[in-house]
This record gives C-alpha cells, structure tokens and sequence, in this order.
C-alpha cells in the first residue's frame, strides 16, 4: 500500500483530493472543521518536502450548477486559519484559470479548487473531465476517505493518469488500518457493537462480520424487530415488520458460527416520542400498548458493559437508544463510558456511521477512543466487505 511516506514532494505539485464538506451556518462559516483538521497532516507533510498542495473537493449537492453558498471561497479562510498557511482560491476546478493559478503555484504553497460539483462531469466519473484535473499537479494524493466509495472523477477516475504517482494520504491510510483492525488482524475477543433504527440498513454489515466477531450486541430501534419476532410484546416501538423472517435468519446465523448475541433485556420506554414523556423501565419483551422503547434499560447496560470490558478490539456502528433527546441519551453515554474503559484497558475501538459519530462528538468520547472514522457511507460499504472504488484506485 503506497502512502505519502513513499514520497519526497520537493519541486512537486501534488494534487491531493480532500474532503471538505463541511457544515456551514446561516452566514456561510465553518460549524465543524473535523474534516479540514483530519486532512492537515497530509499537506503539511507535502509542504515540509518543499512541494506545493493543489487540493480539490466537493461541498452539498450543486448537482453541476453554480450555487454560490456551495462555493470553496467560503471555507478558505477556516483552512487557512488551520493549516497555517495562506491558503490561495481559484474560482474553477479545470479550464485556463485552473490552470494557470496551479502553474504559478510556488513550492510552499497551497492552492484551493472551486466545487468539483459545480461540473457534473464529477458525479459522472468523467474520464476528460478527470484528465484535465490531472494536469494540475505532478503526484495524485486520495485522502478523502468519505468519499472512496464513489468512483468520482476526482476520487478513481483521476488515478489513471499518475501510473507510479499516486498514494493514500495519512488520512485515508489511517482509515484502511483502522478497518482491517476489525475486520481481520484485530486482537480477540473481537465486538460489534451495532444500533440504529432498522435492520435493513445494517444486513449486509451483519452478514458480513458474523465471521470476524466473537460477540455482537445489537442496540437501538432496531432491537424490536428481533424482539417482535422472537414472540415478544413491543408497544409501539419501531419496528420493520417484514425484517422479522431475516432477523430471526440472522440469529440462527449467529448460533452456527458460535458468535454470542446481546440484546437489551430491558428498555426505558415512553408513552410518546418526546423529551417531556411518562417513562417506566420495562422487559423489553413487555412493553405496554401505547408505549414505545427509546433508550436501553439498566439491566441491559450492565450486561453490555461486562461484554465491552471483556474484548480486546471494538467496532460501535450506532447508537443505543434515541440520544438526541436528553431523557434517552444515559444508555449511549454509558455505552461511549464502557468503550472508553476497554480503550484506555489497551483494546482497539472504533467508531464509525453518521448517527454514532455525532453521539461520540456531542459526548466528547472523540479523544477516548482510538478511532473516529471521518467517512460514513465509506464506512459502512468497507464493513459490507465491498472494495471501495477511490481506494482500489490507488492500488491498481
């Protein structure tokens, strides 16, 4: 696997596709600059060769039209704020401006792109479009990994060009170890912790890591489809009814592997989907009619908690209970509280997918853990066991 340490980018222009999609405000600054930060080392590392950084990215969905709140120029000065470096701003990604702002690039420097997105030769995968892309630079960098299961033109298609010049920035590198972490060369007992609303989202991932895990604890919306169909009572909890046959599928699954399965043995449940609430704690095979589970009971984190300290390398894809509401957030929290236990015991943790990396930030666990993957749809296809395009890119 070639890295960015394979290179010397003295007198280069490396051409690095980040990702700086970022979440801006009503007045267009910066909400969350993980991102930008996580990509830091990587362009520095170019900078201290004595190369130059030419980085291109995408920012929202402009669907091939100029939309001018999606424009780069609105985050250049957070980048430049971060990297500590003026950070230079063309208002193209290709044609003669492109160009020649990259050519009067000096070693030391750094050059912002517009929206890739603004073209949709870049959703397309465009090979002419991807070629004039690769005229801007002399190395090909990917270190965008929450984009390396597109095959963009600015993330695969552009590889082609750079036959022995191409590599994974640390970013993306750290990602594919943090990965094969969990998926093949981790330490046992290996668990996978996996939650959410629906076991749709997650068959292919379960699937999957029934032959890499030891134990998987299944938390969240997603626990009442297994509950309804094993014959339990669930209220008006979530539930996908015509999943039950596959849930029950899953468990047999499980059985014939000897991977051990958890489940909530009891839940915080609520007589309406608000913060404001009646609560009971209650079976989670017995919840009332007219009341719906929203958070794990203390029965259940005490047995999950005796399942995290006893591994040695975790995987936490979704959160436990609804914990964007105060009143159900104690089984998350507690959950992020046992990982970072294990973690600071000397397991491996990560964590990955939308919902269980907002808990893991608004909890403050990023620094508890040992990995907090920057891609969730990237990350998720990798536990599907699905080679991402962006990084067979770089192999090939």
């Amino acid at each position: 696997m070639k890295t960015i340490d394979d290179y010397n980018f003295e007198g280069k222009k490396a051409l690095i596709r980040v990702d700086f999609n970022v979440p801006l405000d009503a007045d267009l600054n910066v909400t969350d600059a993980t991102r930008i930060e996580a990509a830091k080392p990587s362009i520095i590392k170019v900078l201290e060769d004595g190369g130059s950084a030419v980085l291109m990215s995408h920012l929202g969905r402009p669907k091939g039209q100029r939309v001018p709140e999606m424009s780069l120029k609105h985050i250049c000065e957070k980048v430049s704020d971060i990297i500590g470096v003026q950070v230079k701003f063309v208002d193209d990604c290709i044609g003669e401006k492109a160009i020649t702002a990259a050519g009067n690039l000096q070693d030391g420097e750094i050059l912002l792109l517009e929206n890739l997105r603004y073209y949709e030769e870049e959703t397309k995968g465009d090979v002419g479009f991807a070629e004039q892309l690769a005229a801007l630079g002399d190395i090909y960098i990917n270190d965008a990994f929450g984009t390396a299961h597109r095959a963009h033109a600015s993330t695969t298609i552009v590889a082609q060009f750079f036959p022995g010049k191409k590599c994974f920035g640390y970013l993306l590198a750290q990602e594919i170890k943090a990965i094969d972490k969990v998926m093949s060369s981790g330490e046992k007992p290996v668990t996978a912790i996996l939650g959410g609303a629906k076991v749709s989202s997650k068959i292919t991932i379960i699937e999957n890591i029934l032959d890499k895990v030891d134990h998987l604890i299944i938390g969240g919306g997603m626990t009442y489809t297994f509950i309804k169909a094993k014959g339990g009572s669930i209220g008006d909890s979530i539930c996908e009814d015509d999943k039950q046959e596959l849930a029950l599928d899953i468990l047999k699954k499980a059985e014939a592997k000897g991977v051990q399965v958890h489940m909530p043995t009891d839940v915080l449940a609520a007589d309406a989907f608000s913060n404001d609430a009646n609560t009971q704690v209650v079976a989670v095979g017995s919840i009332p009619e007219g009341w719906q589970g929203l958070d794990a009971g203390p029965e259940s984190l005490e047995q999950f908690k005796k399942v995290i300290l006893a591994s040695k390398t975790i995987l936490w894809n979704g959160p436990v209970g609804v914990f964007e509401m105060e009143s159900f957030a104690k089984g998350t929290i507690a959950m992020g509280n046992y990982i970072e236990e294990a973690t600071a015991n000397g397991a491996f943790s990560l964590v990955g997918g939308g919902d269980s990396v907002a808990a893991v930030k608004q909890f403050g666990f990023q620094d508890k853990v040992s990995y907090v993957s920057t891609g969730g749809g990237a990350m998720l296809e990798s536990l599907e066991g699905k080679t991402l395009p962006g990084i067979a890119a770089i192999l090939s």
